[in-house]
């Protein structure tokens, strides 16, 4: 899934190439993909984009007084930057295809997304904060006035396990479980500590780890084309995605905890005291 650093070099490649430019055609493919009517989507169609934004994982593109393009790539969405775009009009179909947007100068995007499950979204609306994960993100961890305190507050009386707290869109805009993961074994932490049980020493190291990795994704991503941006994720990912390597560290094997439709890795050494976390999956099948 495109997180934060992703999103946010998305956003800059697509100020340098739609900025002054005129949407000529937006041509939804999948059924699923667009989630408002109202304004239609061919309302965007004759005008110049003004300037791309970015929500916590959502891109946002403004026009010059028409709506806006809001779209979230979730789990399995890309975008994928045509000069110039195929001819002809795409057949919906089975394919990843899910939207196409041209430009007057013949060159423009497609929104796809693989698998079978359509989570892809996007949105024609007057202002993003109709959007309604919009309306609900925290503070973005890299702005400028989210300083330690912030954080510290923000953690306060949360009862949950650090990792779901990292994860939440309404708490923290941006992180997901990847960087989640990697952020945890920056701060040296437990994935499953609460962050209520989280002493002033903890926050302090665990909010230089979340500004300092996310930091530094992002200068990686900078400056590079769309379609190399998953590719160079994977490259900087110390233990994430990452089970059965050796930690690059401490050397302890990296180790993962599954569950239904995900999973994290965590190093035991670095993060857990040496002692492997407990995978409800993985004791179910062994019994």
């Amino acid at each position: 899934m495109p997180e934060l650093p992703e999103v946010e070099a998305l956003k800059d490649f697509l100020t340098e190439h739609l900025v002054g430019h005129e949407i000529v055609r937006v041509l939804p493919v999948a059924i699923s993909v667009l989630k408002t009517y109202d304004p239609p989507v061919d309302a965007l169609q004759g005008h110049r984009v003004t300037a791309v934004h970015r929500y916590g994982k959502f891109l946002d593109l403004e026009t010059d007084g028409g709506p806006r393009l809001v779209t979230h790539l979730a789990r399995a969405g890309w975008l994928h930057w045509k000069d110039p775009l195929p001819s002809g009009v795409p057949r919906p179909g089975k394919g990843p295809l899910a939207l196409r947007v041209a430009l007057e100068t013949g060159a423009g995007f497609d929104l796809t997304e693989a698998g079978t499950q359509k989570r892809l979204a996007v949105y024609v609306v007057r202002d993003p904060q109709e959007v309604p994960g919009v309306s609900r993100l925290g503070p973005d961890p890299l702005a400028d006035d989210f300083d330690e305190a912030r954080f510290a507050a923000l953690l306060e009386g949360e009862r949950r396990q650090i990792k779901g707290a990292l994860r939440d869109q309404s708490l923290i805009a941006g992180v997901g479980n990847a960087y989640s993961d990697e952020i945890l074994h920056a701060a040296k932490m437990s994935p499953f500590k609460l962050a209520a049980s989280l002493t002033p020493e903890d926050v302090t190291r665990l909010y230089e780890a979340l500004r300092t990795t996310l930091s530094e994704a992002v200068e990686r991503s900078r400056g590079i084309a769309a379609g190399r941006l998953k590719a160079e994720k994977k490259t900087g990912l110390r233990v994430h995605g990452r089970t059965g390597e050796p930690c690059p560290v401490c050397g302890d094997t990296i180790r993962e905890v599954s569950f239904s439709d995900s999973s994290l890795q965590y190093c035991p050494t670095c993060q857990t005291g040496g002692k492997p976390l407990a995978d409800r999956r993985l004791s179910r099948l062994l019994k």
